[in-house]
């Protein structure tokens, strides 16, 4: 009994004294990101956009919190703008990172990438083969960028493979090599060899794009074989050899990738004879804040500096229980004048229409996963406009009632909370109070969005047709400022290419064209189907595309 207490002793001693060091560690760690970031303005003075004294640096300074004056960023977004206009947009013909690493950037910063000059960054992202030339760098920082502020990808009709988040996905599962690692050659011709050897590098770049997707098994599965690859190839030191030497860059990447994922930063599985990868990290540092290559050697890299400053700033960040270095939501907006503020919308909207901000970033749902409407369904879940049928399952396919569209197109478009409504004087009399959709229901028939199938009845559990849900959301449209009105010939030249144009009632002819017209709904299919039930992932694109045209849907919130 004496032993096994002197024991218990012994091991709550080297608890507490483990604590206490890594306490000690934080305030190391944060002098050096201090240290660091005054050697970067120093440094960088003006940032351009490039790999190097670019936005990397702009990435860990704005994600640092170090007291960088609003000028500097303004600095690179004026450079930023000018050089996508002297280039037309296009960055580069074959190389996609470009693209990738500035719309990084440009987000840390807090500027919006989708529309810089006129120009949408995001855009060439949705073309899978031309992101892919590259290699395993475009599909990983491709999904960075686009994860980074939950951007949609969106359509490309020049590409020959429309991209989804699913395709870079499987692009980076597919050239994982059997040592669980990742390199940037293995896979570029069909499946990863069996007798290549993993990098540290890349593999923590491929966590780091991955991290998000954990709820995916085949994805968790890679992540789990990828982590044991790394730390059975760590140093004793704590850090890495690539390319036959030990440098800084790979055990920046592979902390960074921790951090992404959420793993502490003392996890057993990546202390080696009691060294942790920030502890190697900070071995690299010299005096004033700049860092080394290599081990032992004098001066300093730009690229290692910079690569070390925002591992550290990932590592400072998860101590301090923000947001990862990639989870750009929470980034301070600056504003540009082309970006899309929240509350904007179209000149005439109605004034209580407002745009809903992200609540949930990431929401997701098991089942929508490859699904053609995805982005649409999650960017609505982000705000809470849209529901699942469970916390994990949204049922894309299932039907939609009357007052469950009631209630979302209500939500969509922020009216809850500006409605006059009162709540005793429902006008129709299958609407109760008491029921869920009581005031949203009311809400809606207030501002004209719907109406009831009598004088006195909305039948709420009433299976909502693509006809009905046409009108409403073009009723909706109006409110945020839209111009719905057609003439009759305008009408006619939009519905008749469809097969079974007259079987549209008379009442939803003009809303089905608006719609038709704009987007809104999709023109490729041969007929409108105008009195079939209409599925849960139609509605939820279909309000996507609304709220998007109406500028109502902002992905930087």
């Amino acid at each position: 009994m004496k032993r096994f207490l002197g024991l218990f002793l012994i091991l709550t001693m080297m608890l507490s004294i483990t604590t206490v060091s890594f306490a000690a560690d934080k305030s190391v760690l944060d002098a050096a990101v201090n240290e660091t970031a005054a050697f970067l303005l120093k440094t960088v003075t003006d940032p351009q956009v490039d790999s190097i004294g670019g936005e990397w640096a702009v990435i860990g300074l704005a994600r640092s919190g170090y007291a960088v004056p609003d000028t500097w960023f303004e600095s690179y977004y004026k450079t930023a703008l000018k050089y996508v206009e002297d280039c037309k947009g296009v960055l580069h013909d074959r190389k996609y990172t470009e693209y990738s690493r500035m719309i990084l950037g440009l987000t840390a910063a807090g500027y919006d990438p989708r529309n810089l000059a006129g120009y949408d960054l995001t855009a060439p992202l949705a073309d899978f083969e031309n992101t892919v030339w590259q290699g395993i760098n475009g599909p990983i920082f491709a999904l960075i960028a686009l994860d980074s502020n939950s951007y949609a990808i969106p359509q490309n009709p020049t590409a020959k493979t429309q991209a989804t988040r699913e395709l870079y996905i499987g692009e980076i599962l597919r050239r994982q090599i059997k040592d669980g690692g990742w390199n940037l050659t293995a896979g570029s011709e069909g499946k990863a060899a069996e007798t290549e050897k993993g990098d540290p590098d890349i593999t923590g770049m491929a966590l780091q794009a991955l991290a998000k997707y954990q709820d995916q098994a085949e994805v968790k599965a890679a992540t789990d074989k990828a982590l044991n690859f790394l730390s059975g190839l760590q140093n004793q030191n704590g850090g890495y050899t690539s390319w036959d030497s030990a440098n800084s860059e790979s055990a920046a990447q592979v902390l960074v990738a921790l951090c992404e994922l959420g793993i502490p930063l003392d996890d057993p599985r990546f202390i080696k004879n009691g060294h942790t990868l920030l502890d190697n990290i900070l071995t690299f540092k010299n005096k004033d804040g700049s860092f080394k290559h290599a081990p032992g050697g004098s001066g300093n890299t730009q690229m290692s500096t910079e690569q070390a400053f925002y591992a550290l700033v990932a590592a400072q960040r998860i101590l301090a229980g923000k947001n990862s270095l990639y989870r750009m939501n929470d980034a301070k907006q600056r504003g540009n004048t082309t970006q899309r503020p929240a509350e904007a919308g179209l000149p005439d909207k109605n004034v209580n229409v407002k745009a809903m901000p992200v609540v949930s970033p990431g929401k997701t749902f098991n089942d929508i996963a490859g699904h053609a409407n995805r982005q649409a369904t999650e960017q609505l879940a982000a705000r809470a406009i849209i529901n699942g049928k469970t916390e994990t399952s949204f049922d894309p396919d299932a039907t939609m009632t009357r007052a469950e569209y009631a209630a979302i197109i209500t939500r969509g478009l922020g009216l809850g909370g500006n409605s006059q409504f009162t709540i005793h004087n429902s006008q129709f009399a299958d609407v109760n109070e008491g029921d869920w959709f009581f005031e949203y229901v009311g809400v809606a028939a207030e501002y004209g969005i719907v109406k009831g199938v009598s004088e006195t009845k909305f039948n709420p559990g009433g299976t909502i047709t693509r006809q009905e849900a046409a009108v409403m959301t073009a009723r909706a449209a109006k409110l945020c400022g839209m111009d719905t009105t057609l003439d009759a010939a305008t009408i006619r030249d939009i519905l008749a290419p469809f097969g079974d144009y007259i079987t549209v009632a008379g009442w939803a002819r003009e809303s089905l064209a608006f719609c038709y017209r704009g987007k809104i709904l999709p023109d490729e299919e041969f007929d409108i189907q105008p009195t079939v039930a209409i599925k849960r992932c139609e509605i939820a694109q279909m309000l996507y595309n609304m709220l998007d045209k109406a500028r109502l849907i902002s992905l930087s919130d």
